[in-house]
C-alpha cells in the first residue's frame, strides 16, 4: 500500500470516527486536545447529529462494522472479555459475531452459481435467500442437497481481499513506525505480529482450506462425547463456497436458554476447558476462532451437554519445542514453582539470557499468586494482564509472535468460562489434562511411541548408513587426530594381549569415543553445536585409555 493509499486510508478512518462522534470516547486524555479540537469541527461530526444521539455502545459497533472486517474482528474479540468492558458496549459488539449487516441475496446467489458452475436451484433442493448469519468476511445461507440433507451455504463477501491488504498495509506501516519510534517497539515486535495475522486471516479466505481444517477437527473427535464437529461436503466446496451439514443447538452465550435446558453447567464449562486443551497438546491442532457465535451446545443430554463447533477459517498449531515449554511452564504454575517458571523463559530465550532469574521469579510471584484458588468471578483478568505487561517491560520480555493467535483463543476461552460458571477453578481443571499430556511425553511410554513412529523410516536409513559414517569419518580427519591417535594405542594395546579384561575395556573406550566422533559429526552436518553426550563419551573414552596405559607401563 502506498504512502498516499495509506494517507487516504487514515483519513476516511478518522472520518468514521467523527461521523459517530467517538473522539469523546478515545480522546481523552489531556494531551489528546489538538486532536479533539480537529474532531470537533470534522464535516462529518457536524452533519452526524442524529448519528451522535445513538447510545455510545451503537456507535461504536456501526463504527466498527463501517471501517472492515479487520475492525470488526477486534470487536469479536473485545466482545468476549465483559470483565474489561462496561456491559452495554459488550452487548452490543456481541452482535458482531453473526449479525454484522448481509450483502445482497442477489449478489450472494452469482458468487455461488459462478463458484459451482451451475444454478442453485439444479446444484441444491432448496436454497434459502435470507442468511441465517452474517460475520465480517462471509455470509451464510440455509439450503437443501438433491437427496434432502439439511445443510449451510457459506459464501465469502465480495473484494475481501483487497479491502483487507488495504487495512493490512496501514498496520504495517503503523507497526513499522512503532517499532522504530516507541520505546518498547523492538520487544513487542509488532511487525513480525502484524505479520502472523496477515497470514491468519487470509488463510480465512481460503474455504476449501477452511474445510479441510473441519475435516481433520472432525476425524480428531470422531467419537468424543465433548465435541461435534459438522462434514463437510467437498462436492459443493469452492475457494469462495463452503457447504456443510447444518447443525442445531443453542449459542454458547444464550444463557437463558440453557438455564431453563437444566444444563450442567458446571460440566459445561470443564468440558470446553478439556476440549481446549485437547486441541492443543494432544492434537496440536486448535479451533482458533472460538467466540460465541462460533460455538453451540447439544442440550439433547442435559448432564451432558456437548459443544458443536463451526467456522473453521482459523486454526492453530505450535511447534514441538514450543508446545513442551508452554506445557512445563503451565505445570510449574498451578504447582506455585516460580523459579522453574523464571528458568524455562530463559531456557526458550522468551526473556534475555542474562537475566537475573531470582528476581525475575519473584516478579512472576507477585503477580500471580493473588490469583491462585479463585474462581475466575473473582479474578480481574484485566488487573492481571497490566501487571504481567509491567513485568515483561521490565525483564525486556519479547513477544512470540508465534504464540499470539493462542492467546488470543485462550482468553476466548477464559470469556466464556465467566460467563458459563463463574465460580469455575479455571486451574483445577487444566492441571491434570497438561500433566498427563507431559507425562505421556517423557518416559518409557514416549520412548516406546517415538520408536514405533520411527521404525518405518529405518528402512530407507540403514542402507545409507554406512556412506554417512564414511562422510563424518572424512570430515573430523582434520579435527579428529588425537581422538584417531588413541583408537590406534587402544586396538595396539588389544593386539599384544593385555588381557581378556583389558581387551574388554580398550574394546568399550574405542566404542565410546568412536561414538563421541560420529555425534560431533553428525551435529556438523546439521550445523547444531556438539552435543554433550559427545563429551561425556568421549571423556569417558580418553580416562579409560589413560588407565589401561598406566597399567601397562
Amino acid at each position: 500500500m502506498s504512502i498516499v493509499g495509506e494517507t487516504i486510508r487514515f483519513a476516511s478512518i478518522q472520518r468514521v470516527l467523527a461521523r459517530y462522534a467517538l473522539d469523546d470516547v478515545l480522546f481523552r486524555a489531556p494531551a489528546a486536545w489538538p486532536l479533539r479540537l480537529v474532531f470537533k469541527f470534522a464535516p462529518d461530526r457536524i452533519l452526524s447529529r442524529e448519528t451522535r444521539a445513538l447510545p455510545r455502545a451503537v456507535r461504536v459497533h456501526r463504527a466498527l462494522e463501517d471501517l472492515g472486517p479487520i475492525f470488526v474482528k477486534l470487536g469479536q474479540t473485545l466482545s468476549t472479555r465483559r470483565d474489561l468492558l462496561p456491559d452495554d458496549i459488550a452487548d452490543e459488539l456481541a452482535k458482531l459475531q453473526d449479525q454484522v449487516t448481509p450483502f445482497d441475496s442477489a449478489q450472494a446467489r452469482t458468487l455461488i452459481e459462478d463458484a459451482l458452475g451451475q444454478t442453485v436451484d439444479e446444484a441444491f433442493g432448496s436454497f434459502e435467500s435470507e442468511p441465517l448469519a452474517s460475520a465480517s468476511i462471509a455470509q451464510v445461507h440455509a439450503a437443501t442437497l438433491k437427496d434432502g440433507r439439511e445443510v449451510v451455504v457459506k459464501v465469502l463477501r465480495p473484494d475481501m481481499e483487497k479491502i483487507i491488504r488495504r487495512d493490512i498495509g496501514l498496520m504495517y506501516h503503523v507497526a513499522r513506525l512503532a517499532e522504530k519510534y516507541w520505546p518498547d517497539g523492538r520487544r513487542l515486535r509488532p511487525v513480525e505480529v502484524v505479520a502472523e495475522f496477515e497470514k491468519t486471516i487470509f488463510d480465512e479466505l481460503d474455504l476449501v482450506r477452511e474445510g479441510a481444517n473441519a475435516a481433520q477437527l472432525r476425524r480428531n473427535f470422531v467419537d468424543s462425547e465433548n465435541l461435534y464437529v459438522p462434514e463437510i461436503f467437498w462436492d459443493y466446496t469452492r475457494q469462495n463456497v463452503l457447504v456443510m451439514e447444518r447443525i442445531y443447538g443453542v449459542q454458547v452465550s444464550d444463557m437463558a436458554t440453557l438455564k431453563s435446558a437444566n444444563v450442567n453447567m458446571l460440566a459445561l464449562a470443564e468440558r470446553g476447558v478439556e476440549v481446549f486443551f485437547t486441541q492443543v497438546f494432544r492434537d496440536n491442532f486448535f479451533h482458533a476462532d472460538m467466540h460465541p457465535g462460533n460455538i453451540f451446545i447439544d442440550v439433547s443430554n442435559p448432564d451432558k451437554p456437548k459443544y458443536i463447533a463451526v467456522d473453521f477459517g482459523i486454526v492453530g498449531s505450535l511447534t514441538e519445542r514450543d508446545r513442551r515449554y508452554l506445557a512445563e511452564n503451565l505445570v510449574a504454575f498451578f504447582h506455585r514453582d516460580y523459579a522453574r517458571v523464571a528458568r524455562l523463559h530463559v531456557e526458550t530465550g522468551w526473556v534475555p539470557a542474562d537475566t537475573r532469574v531470582e528476581d525475575f521469579e519473584a516478579a512472576i510471584r507477585t503477580v500471580c499468586e493473588p490469583i491462585f484458588e479463585k474462581p475466575l468471578a473473582e479474578i480481574s483478568f484485566g488487573l492481571v494482564l497490566i501487571r504481567l505487561f509491567q513485568t515483561a517491560r521490565r525483564f525486556n520480555m519479547q513477544v512470540q509472535p508465534q504464540l499470539v493467535l493462542l492467546e488470543k483463543t485462550m482468553l476466548h476461552i477464559e470469556g466464556l468460562g465467566r460467563v458459563l460458571y463463574p465460580e469455575l477453578d479455571l486451574w483445577k481443571t487444566a492441571k491434570p489434562q497438561i500433566e498427563r499430556w507431559l507425562s505421556e511425553q517423557v518416559g518409557h511410554r514416549a520412548l516406546g511411541k517415538r520408536l514405533r513412529d520411527e521404525a518405518p523410516g529405518w528402512g530407507e536409513v540403514l542402507p545409507e548408513l554406512p556412506r554417512l559414517v564414511h562422510t563424518v569419518l572424512k570430515q573430523q580427519q582434520d579435527v579428529g587426530g588425537v581422538q584417531r591417535a588413541q583408537l590406534q594405542q587402544l586396538v595396539e594395546n588389544t593386539r599384544q594381549g593385555k588381557g581378556q579384561r583389558s581387551s574388554l575395556l580398550a574394546m568399550g573406550a574405542g566404542v565410546a569415543v568412536l561414538s563421541a566422533t560420529l555425534l560431533a559429526g553428525f551435529a556438523q552436518l546439521a550445523g547444531e553445536a556438539t552435543p554433550s553426550i559427545s563429551l561425556m563419551l568421549g571423556g569417558a573414552g580418553v580416562f579409560v585409555w589413560l588407565v589401561l596405559v598406566l597399567r601397562a607401563g
